[in-house]
């Protein structure tokens, strides 16, 4: 079948106003497009969300880890909350442009993306199935309820009944190095019976 725009735009183009009848045609051809796309679906949009990788623990991804927020989806695009894990996240910029990337991939240009720092991210988000993926990768999961209010100090790891199991070996046998590991959502720890560090995701 002959493409009925194809043929327009070589008549346009061998005319002689070629240059505005082919951008004419340009636009209609473009309109066309835009309207015969179809959105994807709220489903598809969580579905390509949860394979995006956190840029600094990639074996869960950004919809495990709890930061993603809320998906919309309307006539006017589609719309994705996120919530970083702190205000100073380095990686919140790098997960902006994945996200926009995975949403191209999946066929949508139109996406806004609305950081949400209220209620604050908390360690309680974590998915629950994420957290043997992050002992296998090194980092001690938090294995505590975010406390909702602590005035007993700036940490609750300095109390000394928080006992932060190994991911190597599973001792207990394990002590506080540096309130901040890798990052400043972790703690730095060591392990007395294998001797290895190892990060902890701090309770928050």
């Amino acid at each position: 079948m002959v493409d009925p725009f194809a043929r327009l735009l070589r008549e346009a183009e061998a005319s002689p106003t070629g240059g505005v009848v082919s951008e004419f045609v340009g636009e209609a051809s473009a309109s066309q497009a835009l309207a015969s796309r179809v959105r994807p679906s709220t489903a598809a949009i969580w579905h390509a969300l949860s394979t995006i990788p956190d840029p600094e623990v990639p074996v869960i991804s950004i919809v495990e880890l709890g930061i993603v927020r809320d998906v919309a989806v309307d006539k006017d695009g589609v719309r994705i909350v996120l919530t970083p894990t702190y205000s100073g996240c380095p990686a919140t910029e790098m997960i902006a442009t994945m996200v926009r990337e995975s949403m191209v991939a999946a066929g949508c240009d139109d996406v806004q993306l609305v950081t949400q720092l209220a209620p604050p991210w908390t360690t309680d988000w974590i998915a629950p199935e994420a957290k043997p993926r992050l002992a296998a990768f090194g980092i001690a999961p938090p294995h505590l309820r975010a406390p909702r209010i602590d005035v007993s100090g700036i940490s609750p790891l300095r109390r000394a009944e928080v006992v932060v199991p190994c991911p190597r070996c599973a001792s207990v046998r394990t002590r506080l190095v540096s309130q901040f590991g890798s990052t400043a959502c972790k703690a730095q720890y060591r392990c007395d019976a294998c001797l290895e560090p190892f990060d902890y995701f701090k309770p928050h």
